[in-house]
């Protein structure tokens, strides 16, 4: 058994939780559950990012102090990966002085042994929405590119990150095969680019007078520690490290993977691994980086009116179709696009038409001739088809090709099976033993199609399994149920009856 340590990006609690949260732990929880599935060992940590200055103005706004304003929002955003079934072990608060402080403290003192922190006073352009300093060529017609805002022309003493002598160890790293993998290919190219363009010192800190939300810098009270050499160490933080209760297996010895968003992709591929090598602790393995979401084509914005709640859609069909289409209609790496018209074609076509009309079909056929599948002999149709998708799936989830396992594979053997029902006719057969021994090989593609489902819509999957009455289907959503004696066709030998069908997904408006 092999170990992974999968994290996301921790999240920004100066409002609700988005669309955009929501697309990013879902993918996350795809890979976490597949790897889980799989036989490994798996670490899913999540959380948020509750220090900065973004907070402290909106606390200024609403009239309370910052600690008020993120216990107000982080169960918000708790409650929604709980709806979501995100199915992380550890939830990480960079508030916390017990769990995350040490180990930040901690870092900076080791950056500082190792001559990575300088400090100097600067005069720069800084863009509050993206909590760090702007060069001009950053900017576009005067802008942040991001958050369209002129920055403020900010003066004043901070200390900094040596990122410059960094540069060749960077190249070298991200250009090793076994070094810090970025995924998809597209994102590993424009962060190389990134160094052919020179890096330039970061700024670790803000004065207190600039910033008074966040971590004091050990030594030198007057200054905040920057969002950088907080928010990132949750990563090694969540592990405890150097603590009593460190725990390094889940970074030494294990893939690393962070999922995060493409518009982070400078700081967890630059900053992180340069600030690892400084104070001697394994890089990550992997990045792999996400694109943004749109709605309905244009940019989600409050003014536009286009803004997607995922409770809305979760109340309209479910949390397993969200998830479904998260999965099916964003490729890794890729930006994508939030369409209701879109979601409803999905939901009628894929989920209702396909898996549970026939989910539907053959219970009912079986359940009229008793739901027997004792001393059944299933040909050899469906099973090479099981085998083929079964080949690729794989290949695609361990490649973080979520997408083409959903779209491609698992689906092609949904419509495979559809189209191979329709051709076998079974409710054409006068023998009912006959028509017995064919509606018991779909059951068994279902079993198979529903364990292909089980990362992408875990309560679904669960459902589809009870009603064909297979016997683990009570263990599916526990972290140690693995594919490993399960995944041969026809290896449940004690499974003899098939369950009561129920509509799985119902009709929408």
């Amino acid at each position: 058994m092999s170990r992974r340590y999968i994290t996301t990006a921790i999240d920004y609690p100066n409002a609700p939780p988005h669309m955009g949260h929501a697309m990013e732990k879902v993918l996350a929880d795809v890979c976490a559950r597949w790897f889980r599935l799989s036989g490994h060992d798996v670490r899913f940590q999540t959380g948020t990012d509750e220090h900065g200055i973004k907070i402290q103005r909106k606390a200024e706004e609403e009239g309370m102090t910052p600690q008020a304003l993120v216990d107000r929002n982080v169960p918000l955003f708790q409650s929604l990966y709980s709806r979501l079934h995100i199915s992380y072990d550890v939830f990480v608060r960079t508030t916390d002085r017990e769990k995350h402080w040490p180990t930040v403290q901690a870092l900076w003192k080791k950056l500082q042994e190792a001559g990575a922190l300088e400090k100097r006073t600067y005069v720069g352009l800084y863009c509050a929405g993206c909590e760090r300093f702007l060069t001009k060529r950053d900017l576009a017609d005067g802008t942040c590119p991001i958050h369209h805002t002129a920055p403020e022309e900010v003066s004043e003493e901070n200390w900094f990150f040596r990122m410059k002598e960094k540069a060749d160890y960077l190249k070298t790293l991200l250009v090793a095969k076994d070094g810090y993998v970025i995924t998809p290919d597209s994102r590993a190219h424009e962060t190389l680019s990134l160094l052919e363009q020179g890096l330039e010192d970061v700024s670790f800190s803000r004065p207190q007078s600039s910033l008074s939300w966040g971590i004091p810098v050990p030594g030198d009270e007057n200054q905040v520690m920057y969002v950088w050499c907080d928010a990132l160490t949750n990563y090694i933080s969540g592990l405890g490290y150097f603590t009593d209760h460190e725990d390094k297996s889940y970074w030494e010895d294990a893939e690393v993977t962070h999922v995060i968003g493409k518009d982070i992709a400078r700081f967890h591929a630059l900053i992180w691994p340069a600030m690892l090598h400084y104070a001697g602790i394994k890089t990550p393995n992997r990045l792999l980086i996400h694109g943004f979401l749109t709605s309905e084509g244009e940019k989600m914005s409050k003014s536009l009116g286009n803004v997607v709640v995922p409770d809305d859609v979760i109340a309209k069909y479910g949390v397993d179709p969200l998830r479904f289409y998260l999965s099916h209609e964003i490729p890794v790496g890729n930006d994508g696009d939030f369409s209701w018209k879109r979601f409803g074609e999905l939901y009628d076509a894929k989920l209702r038409n396909q898996l549970g009309n026939l989910l539907n079909r053959v219970l009912v056929m079986l359940q009229k001739l008793g739901g027997d599948l004792s001393d059944i002999q299933n040909s050899a149709g469906l099973k090479s088809i099981v085998a083929s998708g079964w080949s690729m799936y794989a290949a695609h989830m361990d490649a973080f090709q979520i997408t083409d396992a959903l779209a491609t594979d698992v689906m092609s053997c949904v419509s495979a099976g559809n189209q191979s029902f329709n051709d076998k006719a079974p409710w054409t057969e006068k023998d009912d033993e006959k028509r017995r021994v064919i509606l018991a090989e779909y059951v068994e593609l279902l079993r198979h199609i529903a364990l292909m489902l089980l990362p992408f819509m875990p309560e679904t999957a669960q459902k589809i399994s009870r009603q064909l009455n297979v016997p683990y289907a009570e263990r599916m959503l526990e972290k140690d149920f693995t594919i490993d004696t399960v995944h041969e066709w026809g290896s449940l030998k004690d499974w003899k009856k098939v369950g009561i069908p129920e509509i799985l997904f119902a009709p929408v408006e």
